[in-house]
């Protein structure tokens, strides 16, 4: 019992230098799957690379890791150096990225672990990733409040916080609140809610058209007294680039790239100014 309790002592010291290289760590989450949590985090964190930024993701949604396969990562393997430390693979504008998808042998293989695996496979990513300089650290975390999304919040006590993730829709609505809540139990500063698939545009006339009906995200963001980041489009082109392995953002001029230069520029607002 000594023993484990001094490993671990000594992993949670490894974790605190490593994290100590970098400057902001921030989760995405949401209440439910299918609101585009992954496809949000991957574009946050190319506008932050294209801003001049180091960046760097952590797919802690184990089971259903899709980060590489949005940055075109897929098939690749992490390495190891000669000091025994993980290297992040490099995707688009040298985005650091480590993936549970990296370990395994196929699309096919699943990872069936309990919890307390599921745990001590993040903190031995946190503990031997060497991450270098980052000047951003974006986890992605599986839908809803279990395992992951308490095991990061444990092993990262300074995290600067979180971003909800919803859709324009009750069912998401009412799970949402439930992630809020989740934060605030936890201690863990809500930077702010995104509305993915908002609204639809237009093609022909440019005019916002709602499909769903949009505002739940910012009924939540009012309701508990929290920033509204922004609303993502509806747009047929973002889950082509996601399949293709280029985040959407790139394509500048475009809506849906505007949508993310107005959310960065408020996330990099609250954090550094």
């Amino acid at each position: 019992m000594e023993d484990r309790k001094k490993l671990i002592e000594e992993q949670d010291k490894k974790i605190r230098e490593k994290m100590s290289k970098v400057k902001h760590k921030i989760a995405v989450i949401s209440g439910k799957g299918g609101v585009g949590k992954s496809t949000v985090t991957v574009n946050l964190a190319m506008a932050f690379a294209l801003k001049g930024y180091s960046v760097g993701i952590l797919d802690a949604d184990i089971h259903g890791p899709s980060i590489p396969k949005m940055l075109g990562l897929k098939g690749r393997r992490l390495q190891v150096s000669k000091n025994n430390e993980i290297i992040p693979v490099f995707g688009p504008m040298n985005i650091r990225v480590v993936s549970m998808d990296f370990l395994l042998q196929s699309d096919e293989e699943p990872v069936i672990w309990r919890g307390p695996l599921k745990m001590s496979a993040l903190r031995q990513l946190l503990v031997e990733v060497e991450w270098g300089e980052l000047d951003y650290l974006l986890i992605d975390l599986p839908p809803g409040t279990g395992d992951e999304p308490l095991s990061v919040a444990q092993l990262l006590p300074d995290m600067d916080g979180v971003i909800i993730v919803t859709i324009p829709s009750e069912v998401s609505e009412n799970v949402v609140k439930k992630s809020v809540k989740f934060a605030e139990l936890l201690k863990m500063r809500v930077l702010g809610i995104i509305e993915n698939m908002s609204y639809l545009t237009c093609p022909k006339c440019g005019e916002r058209i709602e499909v769903f009906n949009s505002g739940a995200g910012r009924k939540i963001a009012e309701a508990f007294g929290i920033p509204m980041l922004g609303e993502i489009p509806l747009d047929p082109k973002i889950s082509k680039e996601a399949d293709s392995g280029m985040p959407f953002v790139v394509d500048f001029g475009s809506t849906t790239s505007k949508a993310f230069d107005e959310i960065v520029n408020k996330i990099e607002k609250t954090l550094n100014g």
